[in-house]
């Protein structure tokens, strides 16, 4: 802030030397009052996403670390059209989507496998490789003897390379309708050959790692994004202290381990005497010096907890404030480990630089520069930093040790909003024809299919009909899931009189997720809240969650949509009870074998094979409703004065002053006694009633006895389920 003050104030007065000045004067006072910016070691980044730029350094991986990495091929969109809709009044609705094959550049050194992978912040591959979206993937592991993609070789012919010594994965015909018709932004859990924790070994093949000091502990993975040397030893020591010396010619380095129990103990100093003054020298040179940096006091690092996005964890301690610095290490470790760094870090900086030289007559070829050593006469465990041969001795540079941080203190990664890793489920389908409800052609049955699954993780499925032996596109594909159990209990039959209040189903849902909606008197008046129930119709008025997919449904609306003849024979245990509305899809009449069997397949994410569904073509959908209200009145010779009244295909609400419409093409009704399978007598009828004389009554009861009398109506596509007028006899 004073920066910036003074700034503006010098060059309002002196012009750009006064601004010059008042800079250099407010860095002054900003760095006295709140400390400078500067953080030690390269920088964090903040899940960084896959870019593709010529000359960008491809990184080697150690352990296990998230990397964007580099796209390196791809194809042109290949855009896909499918129309939907067209369906009970609604316009056929064409949409557009788009796929994509491109492959990706993860690491320069060879890795093992990938885990997760991220698009857009959401998750693209789970733990288990599923892919969460349609395409495929395939993973090449960086090792010298991969053989070129068969996708890129096809595009790229001969010249196409191999990619060898270079860890990549391709994505062939990768959906992008949930990304906005765009490659998004990719990030990949990348886990190495090595084995955590990282070693010096694995990040500096070219030098020699003392092999008890080749461990980093808690480091489970880095990423050496390339640079100079230096710059990534540097970024290590930072937190893990090394030591280098050189070895038969070659530079060694290795961490400084933990104090040992019993460290070496150098032999006492040697006094040279001066050959010019003849007396004899101490043989040590005790100092203290500042430490160099400002204390730190907290650690960031990438979370292995926190799907490795950037996490803190501060030391104990008070901090002289503007006086503390935060140390970045990209490197993955988990909450408890990065706790423990940082307050091995904090208490190393409370020691000041307590510095000896320490002159002898010989030293121990087992020790040398990294190692701790102790020191006849004084308290304390050292360092040795360098050592030099002299004339008189041997004369070495010993740093004091922080005492070690023996003690585990737990910690808290922090809450994150991460995304759910969520296993796609098999599919599951049925198939049927429902009676029409008045929005569609009154010419064409109706078919639809309904798709659902046990798990949240279902994303859709594609619609196809069984044809010779393959799968033909049905040209639709939907994402929502229909409302569909079984029954729990069996339900007797019903007449179908009236609104059955008392009444009630219990069924039990295929997941937890699914739900009933709640109903009304109003809402069952305009046909909602319908069951489909192994072809009978049932609307429900209320509904309540009495376990944990399992239902109550109260008040009973049976036999609807001319379904009556179902109702009354009841259903077992197990049936199938599926909700009807928006989430079925539509099947094409023309793809439906019609009069028999059709085999309808749902292929989705999680389906390794096709699930499969048997649809009946009944013809409930075009058949006329059976005539109600069939009564008689006995005439004086004995005769009967029939009559009945018309219902009409997709007419759920009897409008008052309105007449039924008729539908078909011709009104006509069948009557008859006996069977309905094989009638002993039966008339045909244009009209809403009829007489039946005496002398044929009398004449059908003397041969046949006693027998039903029904009637039916005749319709464009066939006959309705009859309804009984009564018995003869």
């Amino acid at each position: 802030m004073a920066t910036l003050l003074l700034t503006a104030v010098g060059t309002l007065v002196g012009g750009p030397l006064g601004g010059a000045l008042g800079a250099l004067a407010g860095q002054q006072i900003d760095g006295a009052l709140i400390g400078s910016g500067s953080r030690e070691g390269p920088r964090l980044k903040e899940l960084a996403v896959s870019t593709s730029s010529y000359g960008q350094a491809i990184p080697r991986h150690f352990g296990q670390v998230r990397t964007a990495g580099t796209i390196i091929w791809a194809t042109d969109l290949v855009e896909s059209k499918e129309t939907s809709g067209g369906g009970k009044g609604k316009p056929k609705v064409t949409t557009f989507s788009y796929s994509v094959s491109f492959a990706v550049a993860l690491s320069s050194n060879p890795v093992q496998s990938i885990g997760r992978i991220w698009a857009d912040g959401n998750l693209l591959r789970g733990a288990a490789g599923d892919l969460k979206t349609s395409g495929t993937m395939r993973f090449y592991s960086g090792h010298g003897d991969q053989q070129p993609d068969p996708l890129i070789a096809s595009a790229q012919g001969l010249d196409s390379p191999a990619y060898r010594d270079l860890a990549y994965v391709v994505f062939e015909d990768l959906q992008l309708g949930d990304f906005g018709n765009r490659i998004p932004a990719l990030t990949f859990e990348v886990f190495a050959l090595d084995t955590a924790p990282v070693r010096l070994s694995h990040l500096l093949p070219v030098i020699t790692a003392q092999a008890d000091g080749d461990v980093l502990e808690h480091l489970l993975g880095f990423s050496d994004e390339g640079g100079r040397l230096e710059s990534t030893l540097s970024t290590i020591a930072q937190v893990y202290p090394i030591a280098s010396h050189t070895n038969a010619g070659k530079l060694a380095v290795s961490k400084i381990e933990a104090l040992p129990d019993v460290p070496a103990e150098l032999a006492s100093e040697v006094m040279p005497g001066d050959a010019e003054s003849g007396q004899r020298s101490s043989g040590r040179e005790r100092s203290r010096q500042a430490a160099a940096n400002r204390p730190p006091h907290s650690l960031r690092y990438y979370d292995r907890d926190r799907d490795y996005q950037a996490g803190i964890q501060l030391a104990r301690g008070q901090f002289a404030e503007g006086q503390t610095r935060m140390v970045e290490l990209p490197a993955t470790l988990a909450a408890s480990s990065a706790r423990a760094l940082s307050l091995s870090l904090a208490q190393g900086s409370r020691w000041q630089k307590e510095q000896i030289k320490w002159r002898m007559a010989e030293l121990d070829p087992s020790i040398g520069p990294g190692s701790q050593v102790s020191l006849p006469g004084i308290a304390g465990r050292w360092m040795i930093e360098s050592w030099e041969w002299l004339d008189r001795g041997v004369e070495l540079a010993l740093e004091r040790m922080a005492p070690s941080q023996s003690a585990s203190i737990p910690a808290d990664a922090g809450d994150a909003s991460l995304p759910p890793d969520l296993i796609a489920p098999v599919s599951q389908i049925w198939a049927f024809e429902i009676p029409s409800d008045g929005t569609v052609d009154k010419n064409l049955p109706i078919y639809v299919a309904a798709m659902s699954a046990s798990g949240s993780g279902w994303a859709g499925t594609a619609l196809y009909v069984e044809q010779d032996g393959g799968l033909v596109p049905v040209g639709q594909s939907t994402r929502s899931k229909s409302t569909v159990g079984h029954l729990s209990t069996s339900l007797d039959g019903s007449p179908c009189t009236h609104l059955e209040a008392s009444a009630a189903i219990e069924v039990d849902l295929v997941s937890e997720e699914l739900t009933f909606p709640a109903g009304s008197a109003t809402l069952l008046a305009s046909g909602a809240n319908r069951l489909f129930v192994d072809g009978e119709i049932i609307q429900f008025c209320a509904s309540e969650k009495i376990g944990q997919a399992r239902w109550r449904l109260l008040g009973l609306l049976r036999g609807r949509g001319g379904t009556e003849h179902l109702a009354q024979l009841g259903h077992s245990p197990g049936t199938p009870v599926i909700l009807l509305d928006e989430a079925q899809l539509p099947i094409d009449a023309q793809l439906v074998a019609q009069g028999g069997n059709t085999r309808i397949a749902a292929i989705g994410l999680g389906d390794d094979e096709p699930s499969f569904a048997d649809l009946q073509s009944t013809g409930i959908s075009l058949v006329p409703l059976s005539p109600v209200h069939a009564r008689y009145e006995i005439a004086s010779d004995g005769g009967w004065n029939l009559c009945w009244t018309r219902r009409a295909r997709g007419q759920w609400r009897w409008m008052d002053f309105v007449d039924t419409p008729l539908v078909e093409e011709l009104e006509n009704y069948v009557v008859g006694a006996g069977p309905v399978s094989d009638p002993v007598a039966s008339w045909q009828t244009a009209q809403l009633s009829m007489l039946l004389d005496g002398t044929t009554i009398a004449g059908l009861v003397s041969s046949h006895g006693s027998m039903p009398l029904w009637v039916r109506q005749v319709g464009t596509f066939g006959t309705s389920p009859p309804t009984l007028i009564g018995n003869l006899g």
